[in-house]
């Protein structure tokens, strides 16, 4: 069996520099007239299509898309301006029933749908190159590794939603595309001959098949530094900056950041300012702020400051499966030591498959199953609990062993991290 950790350490020539794609740099689509155009030229095509999208992330509110690329053999490649072309339904439907391959697909699917694209069928290549053992998987490693060239990947943080594109920009853009479906051939050959193309097979359909994700239940319980905020009334100080910050991003489609720092907020939260000119020398808030700007922060803490003990938000999320593992020697000793046996055994079985841990079984999957496992400690009961918790069908074939085993472990043990 191939060791792709081995085979990608090996000593290999120099990658070649790609520099320019093929056919040159496209056009950018950014009318319905040219849009057309496009569907026809790649319902025409044939063969799997690579596609990639690229955000504002950092720059606008939310996970937009900015420009959409794709190739296909008998059609080329297309830049599309979602801004100029926001519905793409009709493209999508030109691709229904086409292999889509992408490079860590759930980052880019979410923001393809909201254009009206949506895959049957995908192709995941950095997926792939976990499954098979690659100790590296961004596009520009893979590419580098498996198929020998040097793709540019300066251009992967810019501010997309900037008009007109910068030529280099979008040379970038075209090369993403370039050689994703040659990098797909070259892992389905490295997957099949390492016997996981049927495990990987699986993984691509769960993708395409996935619901959009739920929103975040409080998802301002993020923000960094949160573990310094303690008292319920400071918390309740990050969660009103947190909204209103997110208030003003979203009408001004701004990347959050860009309005309020996250440090800024947990700043307020700890001082809790009484009036703007207290607010105004804290870290954040005095560089360049105008007086209404922070009239309108000083509102959000002054909300929280009148808010009655009985709104004010508990100190921590409220949890729907185990508690943290540091947790459970004092909670449950015996739940301990089955967790500490079961990562044991998956850590050993992932070893030995040349793949990642979580890719091999998730880690909230583990602890789950070691917090409440079934009455009767069995294969069957096992496999059960793991398929109704979202474990596809290879992973449960794999792990259902090892896991009865540990399930049985018993004894005091040291409180897993």
């Amino acid at each position: 069996m191939t060791d792709a950790r081995e085979t990608a350490t090996q000593a290999a020539p120099a990658p070649v520099p790609l520099l320019e794609p093929r056919e040159g740099i496209p056009p950018v689509t950014v009318s319905p007239d040219a849009l057309a155009d496009i569907v026809a030229a790649f319902a025409a095509g044939s063969g799997p299509v690579a596609i990639d999208a690229e955000r504002a992330s950092g720059y606008r509110y939310g996970q937009r898309a900015y420009l959409v690329q794709l190739r296909r053999a008998g059609a080329g490649t297309a830049l599309i301006d979602p801004v100029g072309c926001p519905d793409l339904s009709t493209l999508g439907a030109a691709l229904d029933g086409a292999e889509w391959v992408l490079h860590a697909a759930t980052q880019d699917l979410p923001c393809l749908e909201e254009t009206g694209m949506r895959p049957a069928r995908l192709f995941d290549t950095e997926l792939a190159g976990r499954l098979a053992g690659f100790p590296r998987v961004g596009l520009g490693a893979m590419v580098e590794n498996v198929l020998g060239y040097a793709l540019e990947k300066g251009h992967s943080a810019v501010d997309w939603s900037t008009r007109p594109l910068p030529e280099p920009w979008l040379r970038y853009a075209a090369l993403d595309v370039e050689l994703l479906v040659d990098l797909r051939d070259a892992l389905e050959a490295e997957l099949r001959e390492q016997g996981k193309l049927d495990w990987a097979l699986e993984e691509f359909a769960a993708i395409a098949a996935a619901p959009p994700p739920a929103p975040r239940v409080d998802p301002w319980r993020r923000t960094s530094g949160m573990h310094k905020v303690r008292r319920r009334r400071q918390i309740a100080v990050v969660r009103e900056l947190w909204n209103t910050r997110d208030r003003v991003a979203r009408e001004r489609d701004v990347s959050p950041g860009r309005v309020l720092t996250d440090a800024a907020i947990v700043a307020a939260a700890l001082d809790s300012p009484l009036n703007v000119h207290a607010l105004a020398v804290l870290p954040g808030f005095g560089h360049r702020m105008g007086r209404r700007q922070l009239e309108q922060w000083q509102a959000a803490i002054d909300r929280a400051r009148a808010l009655p003990d009985r709104e004010l938000p508990q100190p921590g999320p409220s949890f729907t499966g185990p508690p943290p593992p540091r947790a459970w020697a004092d909670k449950d000793p015996a739940a301990a030591a089955r967790l500490s046996a079961a990562r044991a055994s998956v850590s050993a079985l992932a070893e030995e498959l040349n793949l990642p841990q979580e890719n091999l079984i998730t880690p909230d999957t583990v602890r789950r199953l070691c917090w409440e496992p079934p009455a009767e400690i069995s294969p069957e009961a096992v496999s059960a609990i793991l398929s109704g918790l979202g474990a596809r069908p290879w992973q449960v074939g794999l792990v259902t062993v090892p896991l009865t085993a540990a399930l049985a472990v018993e004894g005091p043990v040291q409180a897993p991290q």
